[in-house]
């Protein structure tokens, strides 16, 4: 990398490129204009007090040089006195405007953060599905966590320092001229010997930050996935291989860093050195000028602060860029998401479904692939409709798109081709959030929240009171377990319902479906997984929600769908045959000889 440095400061072509183009690096941090511009007045009052501290700084060599010459030098003690006090008066003023600075930025940063993290997190939350399907959610929360604390410690304390560097580093070299021009021209002649190559290798920063970043974000994905998974993990005796495969990410990710915390360290030496040789010079120059007369040894006391004061600036500007190079980094990977276009949006005219809800559906020639046009097709040409009230079942091997048709009546997934309709509106013309309150969905594997039984029930209904959320559970037969708790529906699940068992989990979600008290009822082989207790309890308890509700239900178990009004026989996307149970049996097609296998193993049980 030196090396690289090196030769690119040997081509000025190449040396002109670099320079240009390091702006370029950090344009991600635009991105953070408009989080910043929210606060004018706090930005106004840190920049405020910014200018006031670093004019207060500014100062104090300009009365240091006074006291050297009509002090120290006259031999006046008196003076000495006058302006030590007026150094102190000064010092108090940078003080009260120091600690303002930082409290109103460090105020600022949290904000920003906060509000970027909200604003990522909202966007996510409206992304479709599909772009679930190809992101790790450890990744994403990578992103959301870890690359907003990067930009927070950046706007708390690095764009305050680069801000109050580049004042001190104007104002210095202002002061310097008034002071002495002669000394002035020889550190704007060596100022570029600094900049040049600080500018060259800082551009190199941001693939290693980004690198870093990419490398944490696996980690961390890897751990959610795992750790949340832990019982597979312990049941297939995979800890010792899992925990050798965090250790070689980890390990990346440590290179990664080092690699990038290498590179700072080469560039805040770089600039230490280059700095220091400037200085050393600049004391000769300077000596060489008291000793011929032309500044007086009060002046060059006076410049040579200025010029450390523009040193140590340069220096805290070097250790910025190397921040700002990271932080853009990570700025990048959050603009990324807010860039990420929804391609399942309301439409821009919504048609308004009809009230009271009728509660139909109809498929009309879909089909489907979740590779998009031109991928294999999930479904074919499928088309059925369900009437007010009715029973559909939809049967079939895995694979067979059931639990896709599902997920296409709410949208989910566009269609490929065809039309769905819900109370008679194609669903693509009403408004999302107007379509998915027609639907109750319980899955196969409820979702339960690290909450309470009680805000797992009223996630169906936000705002429903206490007595909405036990008449939803007597309903759902949660009520029979929750009595024996010692906490009652203040009991906490765990994350994911850990503390419940499957058929206690299946009657939450359950009793979560009744309170939103949707017309159309969504069941994924809500009771495949289940024992035979827990199974007949889920039943009751589907049978209080299915009541008065048109209901799409997928069964592998057929003796859950026998009263089902229409059964649904779908393979290899395609509907291949349909009707009740009976007909379906006395045809003799697939599903009678499913059902044939089916109930000579219950009753041989």
């Amino acid at each position: 990398m030196t090396d690289q440095a090196v030769s690119a400061a040997s081509d000025p072509d190449k040396i002109v490129s670099e320079v240009k183009s390091a702006p370029r690096q950090l344009q991600p941090l635009r991105r953070l204009l408009p989080f910043l511009l929210r606060y004018p007045v706090r930005l106004a009052l840190t920049i405020l007090f910014l200018l006031i501290s670093a004019i207060s700084s500014l100062a104090i060599p300009a009365i240091l040089g006074g006291a050297i010459d009509e002090g120290f030098v006259a031999q006046n003690i008196d003076m000495v006195g006058q302006y030590g006090w007026l150094i102190i008066g000064i010092a108090a003023i940078m003080a009260v405007a120091s600690g303002a600075r930082f409290y109103f930025i460090s105020v600022i940063g949290e904000r920003v953060v906060a509000d970027l993290r909200q604003a990522v997190f909202s966007h996510l939350l409206r992304l479709e599905t599909r772009y679930f399907d190809t992101h790790r959610v450890g990744e994403l929360t990578s992103r959301l966590n870890g690359d907003t604390v990067s930009i927070r410690n950046a706007v708390g304390s690095s764009f305050s320092l680069a801000l109050r560097s580049m004042v001190t580093i104007i104002g210095a070299l202002a002061m310097m001229i008034l002071t002495s021009p002669v000394l002035t021209l020889a550190v704007v002649v060596a100022l570029p010997a600094i900049l040049i190559p600080v500018m060259v290798y800082a551009r190199r920063l941001r693939g290693m930050s980004r690198r870093t970043q990419d490398a944490l974000a696996d980690l961390s994905a890897m751990a959610t996935e795992m750790l949340g998974a832990n019982r597979t993990v312990k049941s297939f005796t995979q800890e010792e291989v899992q925990a050798v495969h965090y250790n070689v990410s980890s390990e990346t990710s440590y290179r990664a860093e080092v690699k990038r915390l290498g590179a700072r360290a080469f560039l805040v030496g770089l600039v230490i050195f280059l700095g220091t040789a400037s200085l050393v010079g600049l004391v000769w120059w300077g000596a060489r000028s008291v000793f011929e007369g032309s500044v007086t040894a009060g002046q060059l006391a006076q410049f040579l602060v200025y010029a450390l004061m523009a040193s140590g600036a340069l220096t805290n500007v070097s250790e910025v860029l190397g921040n700002l190079q990271s932080v853009a980094g990570a700025t990048e990977r959050l603009t990324e998401i807010l860039d990420t276009d929804a391609e399942i949006v309301d439409p821009a005219v919504p048609v308004a479904l009809p009230e009271p809800p009728l509660g139909t559906v109809t498929f009309d020639k879909v089909s489907f692939s979740y590779g998009g046009q031109g991928g294999d097709n999930v479904l074919s040409n499928v088309s059925f409709s369900v009437g007010k009230g009715e029973t559909v079942a939809l049967v079939g091997p895995s694979g067979s798109g059931k639990s896709t048709t599902l997920s296409l009546l709410q949208r989910f997934y566009d269609v490929n081709a065809g039309t769905i309709s819900v109370d008679g509106v194609d669903i693509r013309k009403v408004r999302l959030s107007d379509l998915r309150q027609r639907f109750a969905y319980v899955e196969q594997e409820p979702i339960i929240f690290a909450g309470t039984i009680a805000e797992n029930i009223r996630f169906g209904k936000p705002d429903a009171g206490m007595d909405e959320v036990i008449a939803a559970a007597k309903a759902a037969l949660v009520d029979d377990f929750v009595a024996d708790l010692p906490k009652g529906y203040d009991t906490v699940v765990g994350e994911r319902g850990v503390m419940l068992s499957g058929g206690q989990k299946q009657r939450l979600a359950i009793a979560r479906a009744i309170l939103k008290n949707a017309p159309i009822l969504l069941l994924d082989e809500a009771t495949s997984a289940l024992d035979a207790q827990s199974e007949r309890l889920v039943q009751l308890a589907l049978e209080h929600l299915m009541e008065g509700r048109t209901t799409l239900v997928i069964a592998h178990r057929l003796a859950t769908i026998r009263d089902a009004n229409t059964i649904l026989v779908l393979d290899g996307g395609e509907i291949i045959d349909k009707g009740t149970h009976d007909q379906l049996v006395a045809k003799g097609g697939r599903y009678a000889e499913l059902a044939k296998l089916q109930f000579r193993l219950a009753e041989a049980v």
